[in-house]
């Protein structure tokens, strides 16, 4: 496998849909802003992808790619996809039973997670309906996750990686169609987006669908049935699935403390994140979804010094492309949220909220980026268990920071607390691959890593004066923001890429690997 080769397709692929991510959430802030609709419409959005985070591509995927990748090597093609028949022929009615609990419980959902709501009229009644709305989405994103876990364990990755830019393509459209500058449109434009969510999970279904038959494998659903290879598979997902509930118990907290804050908190939240989500999207879960499978095969044909290079190697890659972006990302964060999000009903102080929140998050990238390198060295291995042990102290970080600094911080707290808690989690996670001989940091790792740092902060100087420099442009015209932002992001990369060039930190045949994408 080559490292760089999948990493770019993933993503690059991620990038575009992230770029879509933007327009989409530039139109929810100019319509929508920072108040009822969108606070409830954010609070919606999230409970799907909370679970599926949890269940259809953190424990599923980190059970599922493995077994099949094993599959494939011991038994071929077909004996692989029997399993997946078997796994699917299972699967599927216990979505559909869940789905449907959920949407009975759906306003005790709501009360445990956003009861302040009740506060303000009809926001918690209108957090209910669009939560109904939204939740079809894991039924149908599930499904998905089952299909990209086999194109992926085909090291087929592109078609996995763009299925995310039909959710974004789904939302802008009915932002586009159905939006409403009218006094009130805070409910018309919630509902319409929410729509779009489910929407957007039957695309992504059948574009899956048809780039699984497009790999030549033909899925079937029968009557179900417990195989031991699919007990397994549940054995291996129990505590995969506490240890990503642990994680998504602080989503959970997150949106417990946030909807008890100030009218807007939820959407300061949102806004940021979308910031911050792009290089975690294109580096991090890109390099998390590119190791996993080879991993697996390294470990099941008992390479450790293979699987030990492919960590080194993702581990360098990861922290080369990481530390700038967590750099800019701080330094930058009032210029970006102003240029990108300023305009119609987000107003200056909601930007200058979400710069405070986006700077906090950012700090804590570079460890959200190792967490995504440094566990599938655990889950190649079906070793589930550990990072429930390392997630459940980070969790606890996560809590008693929030405690001690939310009435200071208020929102700015949250975000604080989580790039703690993320940090935390990283450390445990490498400290434990270093002991158990899995994984170790070499010399010339950490003089790279350093040289790397030290070109991180030249582009942070220059970047700190051009911000200054550019204040004016930031909130000015269309044309003003895009080439005040694209002067940021040229002069901020040229000037990281050649100090580390100049200093020995990236060689010129690792750079040319990293422009080009072509078969090694």
């Amino acid at each position: 496998m080559s490292l760089i080769k999948n990493v770019s397709t993933i993503g690059g692929l991620t990038m575009v849909s992230r770029v879509f991510g933007f327009a989409r959430d530039m139109l929810l802030a100019r319509l929508l802003g920072a108040g009822t609709g969108a606070d409830a419409f954010f609070v919606a959005f999230k409970l799907p992808n909370i679970f599926r985070r949890l269940f259809a591509e953190g424990a599923f995927s980190a059970a599922f790619v493995p077994m099949f990748s094993k599959e494939l090597e011991t038994g071929g093609r077909d004996q692989a996809v029997r399993f997946s028949h078997q796994v699917l022929s299972v699967f599927l009615p216990v979505l559909f039973f869940f789905t449907a609990i959920a949407q009975i419980a759906m306003p005790w959902i709501v009360e445990a997670m956003a009861g302040a709501y009740r506060d303000t009229p009809g926001k918690f009644e209108l957090t209910v309906s669009l939560s109904r709305i939204t939740f079809v989405y894991l039924l149908l994103i599930s499904l998905v996750s089952l299909l990209a876990g086999i194109l992926n364990s085909l090291s087929r990755f592109a078609e996995a990686a763009a299925a995310p830019i039909l959710l974004n393509i789904s939302i802008i459209t009915a932002v586009l169609i159905f939006g409403s500058t009218e006094p009130d449109p805070d409910f018309d434009t919630a509902y319409a987006v929410s729509v779009a969510v489910a929407v957007a999970g039957v695309l992504q279904f059948f574009w899956l669908c048809w780039a699984v038959r497009r790999a030549g494998i033909e899925l079937r659903i029968f009557r179900p049935q417990v195989t031991p290879k699919v007990k397994r598979l549940l054995r291996i997902i129990l505590p995969a699935t506490f240890g990503a509930g642990i994680y998504q118990i602080s989503q959970f907290v997150d949106i417990f403390f946030a909807t008890r804050l100030e009218e807007g908190a939820m959407s300061f939240l949102n806004y940021a994140d979308r910031l911050n989500q792009l290089p975690l999207g294109v580096i991090g879960i890109a390099l998390g979804t590119a190791i996993l499978p080879a991993l697996s095969r390294m470990v099941g044909a008992d390479d450790k010094e293979g699987a030990e290079r492919l960590m080194r190697r993702a581990t360098e890659l990861s922290m080369m492309l990481t530390l700038p972006a967590a750099t800019a990302l701080v330094i930058c964060a009032g210029p970006l949220v102003t240029a990108i999000f300023l305009g119609g009903r987000f107003e200056a102080d909601d930007a200058a909220v979400t710069s405070a929140v986006m700077a906090a998050l950012a700090f804590g990238l570079p460890a959200y980026v190792l967490i995504k390198v440094f566990t599938p060295g655990f889950y190649a291995r079906g070793d589930t268990k550990t990072p429930v042990y390392t997630a459940l102290a980070a969790l606890a970080l996560n809590i008693a920071v929030i405690l001690v600094l939310i009435d200071d911080l208020e929102v700015v707290a949250l975000p604080t607390a989580a790039a703690s808690a993320a940090w935390l989690n990283a450390a445990l996670l490498y400290t434990l691959l270093h002991r158990s001989g899995r994984f170790q940091v070499s010399g010339a790792l950490i003089a790279t890593i350093v040289k790397q740092v030290l070109a991180a902060a030249a582009m942070g100087a220059l970047l700190w004066w051009l911000r200054d420099a550019l204040s004016a442009e930031f909130a000015g015209s269309v044309f003003a923001r895009i080439w005040s932002v694209g002067a940021l992001v040229a002069a901020g990369g040229a000037v990281y890429f050649a100090v580390l060039l100049t200093i020995g930190g990236l060689d010129r045949e690792q750079l040319a690997a990293l422009l080009r994408r072509r078969r090694a």
